[in-house]
């Protein structure tokens, strides 16, 4: 059973940075393909960023292209979210997500292993 782990949330100023982690355990293999999410309070959840289980390709919400990045160590089974220029409109508990896709998706449904959501405020 895949167990995903995030961490690195906190509160920061706006204009400042963060990085979220994801860490993985409970299976063998590296083809998965993880999704970060955010849900903020009276919002629908939205898919913010995705790196494949193949070639690591990557996606990116318009909200968060050219401010955020997405990479993967896979010797430490962990997925990193750097979040620079951070607005309050960010703040949010984001969570990641992972399957076995050998694509990158920014769609919720496709993903079965959820993790527990780490709190990131942007607020001065």
């Amino acid at each position: 059973q895949l167990q995903l782990v995030e961490s690195g949330g906190g509160l920061v100023q706006p204009g400042g940075s963060l990085r979220v982690s994801c860490a993985a355990s409970g299976y063998t293999g590296e083809h998965y393909s993880i999704g970060w999410f955010r849900e903020a309070p009276g919002k629908e959840r939205e898919g913010v960023s995705c790196i494949s289980a193949t070639d690591g390709s990557t996606q990116y919400a318009d909200s968060v292209k050219g401010r955020f990045t997405i990479s993967r160590d896979n010797t430490k089974k962990t997925v990193y979210l750097q979040m620079n220029s951070l607005k309050p409109e960010d703040t949010a508990v984001y969570y990641c997500a992972a399957d076995h896709l050998t694509y990158c998706s920014v769609r919720d449904y496709e993903y079965d292993y959820w993790g527990q959501g780490t709190q990131v405020t942007v607020s001065s």
